[in-house]
């Protein structure tokens, strides 16, 4: 793992493919090195890092592969269940994947003989968003392009249907809201959904198209960020449906957000893949302008870090982290 000025990346890790998506765990796994998952064109492979900026003792970053998992398809999307265990014996592996062929796929693996998976169907068109259940991880969410909102059972069993008025680009379940689904739709508008009504219960508007990528905030429920247009846009829920802040980010367009994991002021957008390289830019509220500009070679996918103010993007054979401060 080498230190990697030349793109002011902090570290890389090379990779067998493409990578179309990364994903750190958000959960504690009970184990001190984190998770991390990532998608090339038709396998996922999980595996473990550490970084020297949580222990002193780890030169740069120290990465180790724990298991590739055949997929057979490409991999869109990864979400983490909190199920994953490392410090359980045996240890227990296990995510979910959305893919090009309109499928779910659930993995469960002990890291040893048991490697188990399952395939939910029912979506007519690309998934764009998955998420467990954050508290059980008995459930499993998800967002296509076919207009609707799904919950399904770990045995994929739909347990709940919500139908969208424009593809669905994000879904998110924050852990202190359980029985809160967010949806967030390409025409601009984001719902939260009640799971035990199944009814929406508060709607926001961008006012702007089209919406990609939305994400509410793991610090401050009350807050929503979300890229539109070539704009990100930021909600306080108990002031307004309308942002509170927007600002133009990306000249082509913006096509991912997500909040930091550790501070509420923190968050990361990437543009659209450019013909060579992808933009990612790390904003803080109390900043004009943006505290961290990396560039990734044909980059896709964008993950922070579940303890540290470091995030990482999928590209061309590797996988590209930077390190901000908070």
């Amino acid at each position: 793992m080498k230190q990697d000025s030349t793109r002011n990346t902090a570290y890389t890790v090379d990779c067998e493919d493409y990578v179309h998506v990364v994903k750190f765990n958000p959960f504690d796994s009970g184990d001190a090195c984190s998770l991390i998952a990532y998608g090339g064109n038709n396998y996922v492979v999980v595996g473990t890092c550490r970084f020297q900026e949580e222990d002193a003792e780890v030169e740069g970053m120290q990465y180790k592969t724990l298991r590739t998992f055949h997929h057979g398809v490409r991999v869109d999307a990864i979400a983490w269940s909190p199920e994953t265990r490392l410090d359980a014996l045996p240890s227990q592996i296990r995510f979910c994947t959305a893919a090009s062929d309109r499928k779910l796929r659930l993995f469960t693996s002990d890291l040893q003989d048991k490697n188990e998976f399952k395939t939910f169907d029912g979506h007519s068109d690309y998934i764009n968003d998955l998420v467990f259940a954050p508290k059980e991880g008995q459930e499993v969410a998800s967002v296509s392009d076919d207009h609707t909102c799904r919950v399904w059972d770990l045995e994929g069993n739909e347990k709940a249907h919500f139908v969208l008025r424009s593809p669905g680009m994000s879904v998110c379940w924050h852990p202190e809201e359980a029985f809160k689904l967010m949806v967030a739709e390409k025409n601009g508008t984001i719902r939260f959904y009640d799971l035990i009504t199944q009814q929406a219960i508060l709607s926001l508007e961008c006012e702007q198209t089209p919406l990609m990528s939305a994400d509410w905030c793991l610090k401050n429920t009350l807050k929503i960020g979300a890229v539109a247009g070539s704009d990100w846009l930021i909600w306080d829920i108990t002031r307004s449906s309308y942002p509170q802040d927007k600002r133009p980010v990306h000249v082509d367009r913006a096509r991912l957000f997500r909040w930091s994991q550790v501070n509420e002021n923190l968050f990361a957008t990437t543009g659209y893949p450019g013909k060579t390289t992808t933009q990612l830019l790390v904003h803080h509220l109390g900043h004009p302008q943006p505290i961290l500009t990396g560039t990734a070679a044909v980059g896709s996918g964008l993950t922070w870090h579940r303890t540290l103010p470091l995030c990482a993007v999928g590209g061309d054979h590797k996988i590209f982290f930077w390190v901000t401060e908070m």
